[in-house]
């Protein structure tokens, strides 16, 4: 959690500031000398996820004051340490946004409750506003990294949503690779050692932000840094994650193990990525089984067909019959624009935007948005009409 703390009176601060970093290492604490028209005054917030106020005595002003910031910064929770608990004055705070109201000098018993309960609605929220979709290949080769980093893309430039793209292919990952030509500043594995000290800030930095609101954290370049990640990190990683990003996509490869496990288990939706040929039927039969011994609801499941072919031997009724399930979508193919977009790392959507990859990909991000219309509706029961 990121925390700043703003007092005028230095002993307080340093005394808080101690505290909190006691409390949880890997919070970020932003410590304030001063009062707080210091921070209105254009002090940058960098949006703590809260604010605690030291200050001995509150009058009308610094209330107006706080009500400003807490309209600037609705995600922002307040904590106000002060001498004054009136119920009069404790009604005003709350009105202007306060959330907590805290005896001075504060005392970690009263301190670290606080926070937690803030942290509790934070998690609350996120859970909420934060939808964790992953990609799983039925049999290696089925094109789940590229709809996967893809369709993040579209979802970050079509419908300007924020995105995280998270490679959890950790033996052979190249999902950064498909939509950059950056250098990746990290990977899963040196956030996964640095886990104690994990926040905002080092999870943005080790990131390839291929947009503003498009980032993607590569799978480790060593396979044998795979065993430096462990199912606890993919909780941690996610749980921040989620309160920074409106959709966080999971590659998860074709491996099920205990880390790609608890990635599933997190995620909202599931879309196993298969192709209309029988090794793919047979090998996405198995897939399902597996989801069902782990008591995955099969609303949670659904299907994708990649490079659909209209005149394909085995058709899309075929591959619901063989399923028992609706498709989730097709995918058309297109193999010359996929792979001049793989090979030159940059997204479809920007190298090829007539593809019909691209327009299929524009549709479904439309539709996990929900913003999806009659027209994208209506090409999909076309599809199916011509399959």
């Amino acid at each position: 959690m990121k925390i700043s703390v703003i007092s005028k009176d230095e002993k307080h601060l340093f005394e808080i500031v101690k505290m909190l970093r006691e409390r949880n290492p890997s919070d970020l604490v932003s410590p304030v000398f001063g009062t707080l028209d210091k921070l209105t005054g254009g002090a940058d917030l960098a949006s703590p996820d809260a604010l605690v106020l030291d200050q001995a005595t509150v009058e009308n002003d610094d209330l107006e004051l706080l009500q400003r910031l807490s309209q600037s910064h609705p995600r922002m929770a307040f904590i106000l340490v002060c001498g004054q608990h009136t119920p009069e004055f404790l009604i005003q705070a709350m009105r202007v946004g306060v959330r907590e109201v805290l005896s001075s000098p504060v005392q970690r018993e009263a301190l670290f409750p606080a926070l937690a309960r803030i942290e509790e609605k934070l998690d609350e929220r996120s859970q909420a506003q934060c939808q964790v979709l992953a990609f799983i290949s039925c049999k290696g080769g089925s094109g789940a990294t590229f709809l996967a980093a893809n369709l993040g893309y579209a979802m970050a430039t079509g419908e300007n949503k924020r995105v995280a793209l998270i490679d959890l292919n950790l033996q052979f990952g190249d999902a950064s690779l498909l939509v950059s030509d950056q250098a990746p500043p990290a990977t899963l594995a040196d956030v996964c050692q640095q886990i104690q000290r994990l926040d905002s800030s080092l999870l943005a930095s080790s990131m390839v932000h291929v947009t503003p609101n498009f980032a993607v954290l590569p799978a480790p370049e060593d396979p044998t840094r795979a065993s430096d990640i462990r199912p606890e990190h993919i909780d941690a990683i996610l749980r921040l994650a989620r309160r920074h990003y409106d959709f966080i996509l999971l590659d998860v490869g074709h491996n099920i193990d205990a880390v790609s496990i608890r990635a599933l288990d997190q995620a909202d939706m599931i879309f196993p990525v298969l192709q209309t040929t029988l090794p793919y039927i047979r090998d996405g039969k198995r897939l399902l089984g597996v989801f069902r011994s782990l008591d995955y609801s099969k609303e949670k499941i659904h299907l994708i067909i990649n490079r659909h072919e209209k005149n394909s031997e085995i058709r899309l009724q075929d591959m619901e019959t063989a399923f028992d399930s609706k498709l989730f979508w097709a995918v058309p193919n297109d193999y010359a624009a996929a792979s001049a977009s793989v090979n030159h790392g940059v997204p479809i959507l920007k190298n090829a935007k007539t593809s019909p990859i691209s327009k299929a990909l524009v549709e479904i991000a439309k539709t996990l948005t929900g913003q999806a219309n009659s027209a994208a509706q209506g090409w999909l029961s076309r599809l199916f009409q011509r399959a």
